[in-house]
């Protein structure tokens, strides 16, 4: 009798699942199968060569519509997990209405190393690891291997297969793991890919992608499209919950600007109403095309106080070594160091560039004096160096292996002199006409350095962590009240933020360059805002410019400007109180 009624049981339990399970969606036309309309040819092929995920092999489809021709390259739609949501039918009634573009699709299943004895070892599944990562790799494993690859291809009847090089030709779009892949594609190369589909997306806490709807909040927007799928059945496990996930990523998109559209529905973790939805989505993914895809205006109060629109980064220099060391005098005029090359450049109030007759010493960290002199880390010599107006030198201190290095308005001189990641950090004061003293030690790579614009506090970076660190200025220039002060994002793939160079802008906020790019924290340490530079890893940044209202950043190989809505706090300046930090 307990046997019987535990069966009962099961069966009633089976029973309401299989009722709730049960999603019926209205069919678009598009996705059925029509006379007449040209039909394209999908093609499956394996890559086993990947050098980003080595020892992969996996299968990938092709699809080719009718209308292809080898004189004009296509468009782009990927999808991981292979073939979904009927997706070749869709094409050819798509293509054929004109509702999207020419488009070769490129249907990809997620990598595996095969074991070298299955009967006694199991193969590695790679899924997670490409499709719910962070960072660049399968955007890169994308246009580096599998578009190549893709192009050494064929149609069946012999027509080469070109791929349009243009980002606002590309498509991307996956379900699950496969939609924060396609996300997180869009999201690293928003230039190469600027539309996504997103199905039952995976956007919480199995390897980093539930703190997407905070850097959509944060960062500078970028020019995509998304389209959003999910349903109040979704999964609700031990890493977080579907559906409220995509709708806070819903929310964060609409903060800032983005174009999004979803359909919410009451389905579970299935590609059911995915399916249904996926023409319409398409359609509206391909509007107006060709015309690109704008950003919008972000609700982000620190960046729209920032940022003026439509004025982008503009290329200062390139082919240096490696650039550092900004400064700006009370002129408004920009220096900065190539470092390994030994040369330092100006750019005056007009903009132009030229190069200085000297040898810089391998000078790193440089900032402008009250007295008008230009005092530098001199990285050969192990040096600080004051250069007056006609290049004369004047020897501030001997035997200090500076970093970077920050002048007050009383003269005051405080230097960061790291000893790599694993020795502990010094920092130093040098009074005007005293010799030099040891204020701290212990961080992890001190690297930049600058002042409040008040005066009385000191910002300091630690380059090992993802700290910036503060100190409390005391009347004889020596350092109290020590404490972490900004909490930095940084990306999946480091072990580090990297924070380098910074500097305040007069309302107190605190530009900091990252490996992620430039991150603005307000006066209570906190990130508000980020922005990208176009290539590149920033090293150090100021304001220049007759009103200081230009943001030079060095990075690497390249020196960028881009004009704010700000201006830069000069500490050569008096001294002068921001404003109170708002809650």
């Amino acid at each position: 009798m307990k046997n019987l009624l535990v069966i009962a049981l099961l069966l009633t339990q089976f029973s309401t699942f299989a009722q709730v399970q049960t999603e019926i969606y209205p069919v678009d036309s598009a996705s059925v199968r029509h006379a007449g309309i040209p039909q394209g040819e999908l093609l499956k092929f394996s890559f086993d060569s990947s050098k980003i995920y080595p020892g992969t092999t996996r299968d990938y489809w092709i699809y080719i519509p009718a209308q292809y021709s080898a004189e004009k390259p296509a468009a782009v739609f990927v999808c991981q997990d292979g073939l979904q949501w009927n997706a070749p039918i869709v094409f050819d009634n798509l293509i054929a209405g004109k509702e999207m573009p020419v488009t070769i699709g490129i249907f990809i299943n997620p990598g595996v190393v095969k074991s070298k004895d299955p009967s006694f070892a199991l193969s590695r599944y790679n899924r997670s690891f490409e499709y719910d990562a962070l960072g660049d790799a399968y955007a890169r494993f994308l246009l580096n291997e599998m578009f190549p690859e893709v192009e050494k291809k064929h149609a069946s009847d012999g027509r080469p297969l070109y791929l349009s090089k243009n980002g606002n030709d590309h498509a991307i779009g996956g379900a699950s793991s496969g939609a924060v892949c396609a996300f997180t594609v869009a999201w690293e190369k928003p230039a190469e890919f600027s539309k996504v589909f997103s199905s039952i997306g995976t956007y919480i806490g199995l390897r980093g992608a539930d703190r997407y709807p905070t850097l959509v909040r944060k960062y500078e927007p970028k020019p995509i499209r998304i389209f959003l799928q999910d349903g109040t059945n979704d999964l609700n496990i031990y890493a977080g919950d579907w559906w409220m996930a995509n709708q806070t990523m819903e929310r964060a998109f609409i903060f800032s600007g983005y174009e999004v559209r979803h359909i919410w529905g009451e389905g579970h973790h299935n590609g059911m109403q995915a399916g249904a939805v996926f023409p319409g989505a398409m359609r509206w993914l391909w509007k107006n095309w060709p015309e690109p895809v704008r950003t919008g205006s972000t609700k982000n109060q620190m960046l729209s106080d920032i940022i003026i629109p439509g004025q982008d980064w503009q290329l200062v220099g390139k082919d240096y070594r490696f650039t550092e060391g900004t400064a700006v005098n009370e002129k408004g005029e920009v220096f900065y160091q190539d470092i390994p090359n030994s040369k330092t450049y100006k750019v005056d109030i007009e903009g132009k560039l030229s190069v200085m007759d000297l040898d810089a010493k391998r000078a790193s960290g440089t900032s402008f004096g009250k007295d008008g002199r230009r005092y530098v880390d001199a990285g050969s010599t192990n040096q600080v160096i004051a250069y007056d107006a006609s290049g004369a030198e004047t020897i501030i201190a001997d035997s200090i292996s500076g970093n970077d290095l920050v002048v007050a308005n009383n003269g005051n001189i405080y230097v960061t002199s790291p000893d790599g990641i694993a020795k502990p950090s010094k920092l130093f004061l040098i009074r005007p006409g005293e010799k030099k003293v040891i204020v701290d030690e212990g961080l992890k790579f001190a690297n930049g350095v600058t002042l409040t614009p008040d005066q009385t506090q000191l910002y300091v970076t630690e380059s090992a962590t993802h700290w910036v660190w503060v100190y409390q200025i005391l009347p004889d220039g020596t350092l109290t009240n020590k404490q972490h002060y900004g909490w930095l994002h940084m990306a999946d793939q480091d072990d580090n933020a990297w924070p380098d160079g910074l500097r305040c802008d007069t309302a107190g906020r605190v530009y900091v360059t990252t490996r992620l790019g430039i991150q603005v924290l307000d006066q209570a340490g906190r990130v508000n805002a980020i922005i990208p530079i176009p290539a590149g890893q920033p090293s150090n940044l100021s304001f220049g410019g007759k009103n200081f209202d230009i943001l030079y950043v060095t990075a690497g190989d390249k020196v960028y400007c881009r004009k704010l809505r700000t201006r830069g706090a000069n500490n050569f300046d008096k001294p002068y109180k921001p404003e109170l930090p708002k809650l």
